[in-house]
């Protein structure tokens, strides 16, 4: 029997797959026998992490790639497909934070956030999608937030741009189901990552492990989510087994949508 969460001889895409989430999905999808591109500008952790995935006896290759640049995103996935003949699965998962109320945030604050986390899943989606019709169809999941649909202090940027992620997966799962395509989001809530590691250190020096509490606890379920938790939820998502699923988005947040009210 072929085994459940299968994505052996697919072929995947992960943007910002050097750390945190994105890398968890890597080695996760790479786990599960598909054949993982990895993109990041961080050309280091990006080979590291494809090196690892190889090592234990996956598949992965390293490309760099700045999402937000057009053609550099145009030029990466015509050499995947040139590379492996297919292209099954777009995870965009890059993506930069930004703290501020609308009066704080700058125009540069606006720009630098929607050239990565709008016009970067733009640029991946417009060039990802006749490879995924070439091939015969596939699932694309786009990394939303918590913030897609609720509310946060000081998030303005972030919050509209996550927002836009949102509607840009109803977009494209309303315009592609003809092609066999799906297309999905998931929200996480706050997740340990790096990234969360050297905010407290930055912000909170000396007092690192006292915020990282506090923060914890703004999960209902009282602690942050973990990478490789949202990596098997992506699995899923982009499974055969999750056929029937398109145009939703899952939170994933340890109850802080529903819960904190």
């Amino acid at each position: 029997m072929k085994p459940i969460f299968s994505l052996q001889d697919k072929v995947a895409a992960i943007t910002g797959g050097a750390k945190g989430i994105g890398k968890s999905i890597c080695e996760v999808f790479a786990r599960q026998g598909a054949r993982v591109y990895l993109l990041d500008l961080d050309e280091k952790g990006g080979e590291q992490v494809a090196q690892e995935i190889r090592q234990a006896g996956g598949k992965a290759l390293f490309r760099k790639c700045n999402v937000a640049n057009h053609d550099e995103v145009g030029e990466v996935f015509r050499e995947i497909f040139q590379d492996a003949g297919q292209l099954n699965i777009l995870v965009n998962n890059a993506g930069i934070a930004h703290i501020g109320n609308v009066e704080t945030t700058s125009e540069a604050d606006m720009d630098r956030i929607y050239q990565v986390n709008i016009k970067g899943v733009y640029n991946c989606l417009h060039f990802a999608l006749p490879l995924l019709k070439q091939s015969g169809g596939g699932s694309i999941l786009n990394l939303a937030s918590v913030a897609s649909v609720v509310g946060l202090n000081d998030r303005f940027a972030y919050s509209m741009s996550k927002g836009a992620v949102l509607t840009m997966t109803y977009a494209v799962a309303k315009d592609y189901l003809d092609f066999n395509i799906r297309c999905n989001a998931v929200g996480p809530g706050r997740v340990h990552t790096p990234f969360v590691d050297g905010y407290l250190r930055n912000t909170y020096p000396g007092r690192e492990q006292e915020m990282f509490e506090k923060l914890s606890k703004t999960q209902p379920i009282g602690r942050m989510g973990e990478p490789q938790e949202i990596a098997y939820l992506a699995l899923y998502l982009c499974s055969e087994e999750a056929g029937f699923i398109t145009g939703s988005f899952y939170p994933i947040d340890g109850g802080f949508i529903t819960l904190n009210t």
